[in-house]
């Protein structure tokens, strides 16, 4: 069976090398930069399945953390471009690729979106991080990215951040707190409401969202907690088939797709075989396994 893995992250190489040019240290701090995977496409190939289409995004690499608006806004120009060629020219193992946006620069982060998303038939997003500038995504002078997204049909992909305040940052747990922070923010601040027809897809299943669903429901308004159920979510937890039904309890199969975190998590090349073997190993029919491994991408990108 064909599987569309909605969340898988590359590193082209041009645009790397701009990246390292600015900020040198970016492979100490990130230990997953040196994969290289990342960006030898033909090392990818020798761990491929040969049946699962990546949709590729970049890697956390935010020219924001490094540049101002002006150049922020050409790295992430360039940096798409050579994305989409790599989409194109692996085009049997990538479905499509999600873009970047400049978010020191929204009004270049909201023509990218008109100008570069839009027109392209390679592309079916935008990734958006749970911090930005040292703001909440939820920040009010990120809205206008949002009006644009949800006017357009556009899903937003929801990857974390280490919150740099925080002195204790660590990749087993701290990111998970970061998405299921970010999510509260921007339901609290109000964007289903305003942007009904806005999707974003959160990484790493929801986070902690499920688990608390009984804190999400007695703690919050009755209008919030409907809210959080609005988000759709990958399986890229390393497998765990108790916690996948656990999501799909929570949101509903309509919203759970399958991302895997490639090639990240397991090296070489990502989980990809352990997050199958989970979700054959769920309690659904398969029907509804089929509707997260590639029904439910298709209908949420149109």
């Amino acid at each position: 069976m064909t599987s569309i893995d909605v969340f898988a992250h590359v590193l082209p190489p041009t645009f790397y090398a701009k990246m390292l040019e600015i900020e040198p240290k970016i492979p100490e701090r990130y230990a997953f930069f040196n994969n290289p995977t990342l960006s030898n496409m033909e090392m990818r190939r020798t761990h491929w399945d040969g049946r699962t289409r990546q949709v590729i995004s970049f890697v956390n690499a935010l020219p924001e953390d490094y540049v101002g608006p002006d150049e922020s806004a050409k790295l992430c120009w360039e940096g798409n471009e050579e994305l989409i060629v790599m989409r194109r020219a692996d085009a049997d193992m990538f479905e499509a690729a999600v873009l970047m946006v400049p978010l020191n620069n929204v009004d270049e982060a909201v023509r990218i979106v008109r100008e570069q998303v839009l027109p392209n038939d390679d592309v079916v997003g935008v990734q958006i991080f749970t911090r930005e500038l040292g703001l909440s995504i939820a920040d009010e002078r990120f809205r206008p990215l949002f009006c644009t997204l949800a006017q357009e049909g556009v899903p937003a992909l929801l990857h974390p951040v280490f919150d740099p305040r925080k002195p204790d940052n660590n990749i087993v747990f701290s990111w998970e707190y970061e998405l299921t922070q970010a999510m509260l923010q921007m339901v609290q601040a109000g964007l289903f409401q305003e942007f009904p027809n806005l999707k974003v897809i959160c990484h790493h299943a929801g986070a902690m969202v499920p688990f608390f669903a009984g804190r999400v429901d007695r703690i919050l308004s009755s209008e919030q907690a409907a809210d959080m159920r609005k988000f759709y979510v990958d399986t890229a937890i390393l497998g765990n088939t108790k916690a996948l039904e656990l999501a799909v309890d929570y949101y509903g199969i309509d919203h759970v797709v399958f991302g895997t975190d490639a090639p990240l998590g397991i090296p070489p090349a990502g989980a990809t075989r352990e997050i199958l073997a989970a979700i054959d190993a769920m309690s659904i029919s398969e029907a509804e396994k089929e509707a997260i491994l590639f029904a439910n991408y298709r209908q949420l990108v149109g």
